[in-house]
């Protein structure tokens, strides 16, 4: 089955920043996640993947189509649903208002199917029993599912997800994870590592600009074989090295002779590649 997105040396620059830096990544049918520090670049990568943004240089396809060319573009949009990173909403609209809204900016012009296609996808984030009431009034959980909902209109071929948890409690991300695996094709980014290992297939690593891993969690937790181990006492000639709830220090980097070896967990292969990273 063709990758729903496929990129080649993508690059957007501010400035003398590349945000951007030659990225080449594709994301096949399943859930695709982009972890990375703050300031790795995932959101600048992920306003391109929903059409915001355009690259100063590299080439993209989403969907078998070319979003350089307008045409194109209008089809693509018509068939993705994205969630910014921070989604702006009209504090005075209800839920119900604004995923309507937002049908209507898709160019879903049948009034009946709009209204039952709100209904549909409050249900499907929870807001059933809020969808009439103001914005302003909800919490941020809630602000953030309508955002989704928005996101959901018409079950699009492919979900673009920049930080789609912010703001859930542990009932509404473990929903959140059902409705993704539903879900043909969806991509999101995080710097959250467990909700990554939860729901990703796949998973690439941003780290300044460029993508540092790309392959299963499982993989990214086998780079640090061999190089975590646990003392009484801290060592301060490691990549890094943290307090335990046991009370001994866990460190990571080159051990020390006679180190008491321990196995790696997602969180350490992620530190050590992050780490390393920043060093070049």
């Amino acid at each position: 089955m063709s990758a729903a997105i496929t990129t080649s040396r993508l690059v957007k620059k501010y400035r003398t920043t590349r945000a951007v830096d030659g990225v080449t990544l594709s994301a096949a049918p399943g859930v695709v996640g982009l972890l990375g520090p703050n300031g790795a670049g995932k959101t600048t990568l992920m306003r391109m993947i929903a059409t915001v943004v355009a690259p100063d240089a590299g080439s993209m396809r989403l969907l078998e189509l070319d979003p350089a060319d307008p045409r194109e573009r209008v089809e693509i949009r018509r068939r993705i649903g994205y969630l910014p990173q921070a989604p702006a909403l009209y504090a005075g609209f209800t839920p119900f208002d604004l995923v309507d809204y937002v049908a209507v900016l898709k160019e879903h012009t049948d009034r009946s199917w709009r209204r039952r296609e709100t209904r549909r996808v409050l249900e499907l984030v929870g807001l059933q029993d809020q969808m009439h009431m103001k914005i302003r009034i909800l919490s941020d959980g809630m602000k953030q599912r309508v955002a989704l909902a928005t996101a959901l209109i018409g079950t699009p071929e492919l979900l673009v997800l920049d930080e789609p948890a912010t703001g859930l409690d542990l009932q509404q991300r473990l929903h959140l994870g059902s409705l993704l695996a539903q879900s043909p094709t969806v991509i999101f980014a995080t710097h959250n590592i467990a909700e990554m290992a939860a729901l990703c297939q796949h998973v690439y690593v941003m780290v300044a600009g460029r993508i540092r891993f790309s392959g299963r969690p499982a993989e990214l937790t086998e780079l640090a074989v061999g190089q975590v181990w646990e003392d009484d006492r801290q060592d301060s000639n490691t990549i890094r090295s943290w307090p335990t709830s046991a009370g001994t220090y866990r460190h990571l980097g080159r051990p020390p002779a006679n180190a008491q070896m321990v196995e790696p967990s997602l969180d350490d292969g992620y530190l050590l590649l992050v780490s390393q990273a920043q060093q070049q």
